[in-house]
């Protein structure tokens, strides 16, 4: 069994994903990191922790290495590591949270498995708030604009469900609604004339690492006749304000709504 610690709760933490450590530092737990991805870079601090590998490209011995009591982790793409350190006796979580409520409660769950329960709860409850808030504030406006997320550009695929869900906190109306409950991203494809026919007022585009070239995007053969890129509403996101489930989602949400409050204002 790895980890050495006799404490009540995991001492030797093992972080395989951004928002996991995010979520760790969040609740006041973040000196008892050992090891994180080399995407983690919030808080900054965590850019200074030992790198274990990338979000499927990690090294068991490198893991094992810091003998951690706990590994937490997000998703089936990293179910096979998972296996891996659960054969080799070391305690895992794997998350896979897909809607906005269910970041809120893998922060939860997360901060519990810490001995932070306290500091999780009144994190969430700090996240709500500000959702309430957001959600009271475009309840007043007399239209809500439809607005297209756009994940990756080769296939087009539309957003997960935490970013469904923030399109409504936002105060827009996501064209692809029917795409809420597909979890693999290859069940969201779509294709342009898909979109055409949607007709966006909005374009929000984040490519999971990749600058969007929005020029490309107005570009595309008869997109010209979609409203948002007809009055110039291509915007990108930063990826890790929207596609890492975890605390900066509040991020981009705020983003969100202000590109929708804009518009919505013009």
């Amino acid at each position: 069994m790895y980890g050495r610690s006799s404490a009540e709760f995991p001492e030797r933490i093992v972080c395989l994903t951004s928002e996991t450590t995010e979520v760790v530092y969040a609740v006041g737990a973040g000196g008892r990191v050992v090891g994180v991805p080399g995407t983690a870079h919030r808080p900054p601090e965590a850019r200074d922790k030992p790198k274990v590998g990338g979000f499927t490209t990690f090294r068991l011995d490198k893991i094992l290495a810091f003998e951690p009591d706990l590994v937490l982790g997000f998703s089936d793409l990293q179910a096979d590591v998972a296996r891996d350190l659960v054969a080799a006796g070391v305690a895992v979580l794997v998350t896979n949270q897909r809607s906005f409520d269910e970041v809120l409660r893998t922060i939860l769950l997360i901060g519990g498995a810490l001995g932070c329960s306290a500091e999780a709860r009144n994190l969430v409850e700090d996240m709500r708030d500000e959702v309430k808030q957001l959600r009271e504030y475009s309840s007043v406006w007399p239209d809500r604009p439809r607005v297209y997320f756009e994940e990756w550009f080769d296939p087009l695929i539309g957003g997960i469900r935490w970013v469904s869900d923030m399109i409504d906190i936002a105060g827009g109306r996501d064209v692809f609604p029917e795409l809420r409950d597909r979890r693999a991203a290859r069940e969201r494809v779509v294709t342009p004339d898909d979109v055409v026919r949607r007709d966006p007022e909005i374009i929000l585009a984040s490519w999971c690492g990749k600058p969007v070239d929005i020029d490309a995007i107005a570009s595309r053969p008869g997109w010209d006749t979609i409203t948002a890129v007809k009055h110039g509403q291509i915007h990108e996101l930063d990826g890790a304000d929207v596609l890492s489930p975890g605390p900066s989602l509040m991020t981009g949400l705020r983003r969100m709504h202000e590109i929708v409050q804009a518009y919505s204002s013009s």
